[in-house]
């Protein structure tokens, strides 16, 4: 009796070991299959921001039809379809005022300086038509509401306008700015009557705007990314 016992006894710790080590496995596993997931989710998230914080795209299909091409430099013009700005790793708020006054004109692609990236480009006309094209900046991702205070300064052809979102409290645009076209496009312009040989020549500003009543220390540590798009024709944004 004390040996059928002894024997019941060794066979349920054993059913308890076989238990415990099929739950280890699972255990095991369900850590494997959220390393990868994660480690997908970083390359993604990694392919996504390669570009930096700014990025200028021709549509591929308009330029071969134009005739139009970007470029960063007049004195070597090579045609591309994708423009990356050196990324600028810190931004602390900034007044206006502080921003060199020849910026537009102090060099070529990428010419960051102390908390504002800046980019220069260029686009030519080099078909045998007169065309019409329209320029867009489209927000991409927006970390801690730091939109709320970022200035988006464009020059064109030596033209200055500078694009803000909209005041919290009044909904009227901040002094000296236009308004964000919407919740995902910081403008959407038009250009006309672009003849061959004609150079359109693009200076892009980013910085935080000190000065903004909606810059207040909870934005601290925001992010935010955009890029330019050049097309033939405005598609609105759902």
């Amino acid at each position: 009796m004390k040996d059928k016992q002894k024997e019941k006894n060794v066979k349920l710790n054993s059913e308890k070991i076989k238990l415990r080590e099929q739950k280890i496995k699972h255990i095991k596993l369900g850590v494997l299959i959220i390393i990868l997931f994660l480690t997908i989710l970083y390359f993604l998230l990694s392919i996504a921001y390669e570009g930096g914080n700014f990025t200028v795209s021709l549509d591929e299909n308009f330029a071969k039809k134009s005739g139009i091409v970007m470029y960063e430099s007049k004195e070597n013009k090579e045609d591309k379809r994708v423009l990356k700005a050196e990324q600028a790793e810190y931004i602390d708020n900034i007044s206006v005022k502080w921003l060199p006054e020849n910026i537009d004109n102090e060099a070529e692609g990428s010419h960051n300086g102390d908390n504002y990236l800046a980019y220069t480009f260029y686009l030519e006309n080099k078909g045998s038509e007169n065309i019409n094209y329209w320029y867009e900046i489209l927000i991409d991702d927006v970390i801690k509401n730091v939109d709320r205070a970022i200035r988006v300064m464009v020059y064109r052809n030596g033209e200055r306008t500078i694009y803000a979102k909209a005041n919290e409290t009044t909904r009227e645009a901040e002094e000296g700015t236009e308004k964000f076209y919407s919740d995902k496009e910081v403008l959407v312009e038009g250009r006309k009557d672009f003849k061959p040989g004609d150079v359109d020549k693009f200076t892009i500003v980013i910085y935080i705007e000190g000065d903004d009543p909606d810059c207040i220390d909870a934005l601290i540590g925001g992010e935010m990314k955009m890029h330019m798009e050049i097309t033939e024709e405005h598609i609105k944004q759902e």
